[in-house]
């Protein structure tokens, strides 16, 4: 089992999500999140006076998934949030040993 990381544009999520679906993932955990990469930041004017925006608004997405749909998962979340511009995102992968539904106890594949 493998765990992907995707932070991505917000308004990129809904494209992201129906992308997810079509590759067959039935649940995706999604949180909103601030940070920065090259893209750095901006400066806005607020009544006349400049200030740095240092955090940008993202969205990270995390789903784990079997080894057999990874590379279709990450192909899906690249096509989807790809805008190529600076800032689209970036996608990481990991190792799951375990996973556990709490409801009915059941493990491995079966409890995602």
């Amino acid at each position: 089992m493998k765990k992907i990381e995707a932070i991505i544009k917000p308004f990129k999520l809904d494209e992201v999500k129906e992308a997810l679906q079509e590759v067959g993932l039935q649940g995706i955990t999604v949180t909103e999140a601030k940070g920065f990469g090259r893209q750095k930041g901006h400066a806005e004017l607020y009544r006349g006076a400049e200030y740095i925006v240092d955090f940008l608004p993202k969205v990270k997405i995390e789903i784990v998934i079997g080894d057999d749909l990874v590379e279709r998962a990450i192909d899906a979340i690249r096509r989807a949030a790809q805008t190529g511009r600076i800032g689209d995102g970036k996608i990481f992968v990991s190792n799951i040993e375990e996973a556990i539904r709490i409801r009915t106890g059941e493990s491995g594949l079966d409890a995602i």
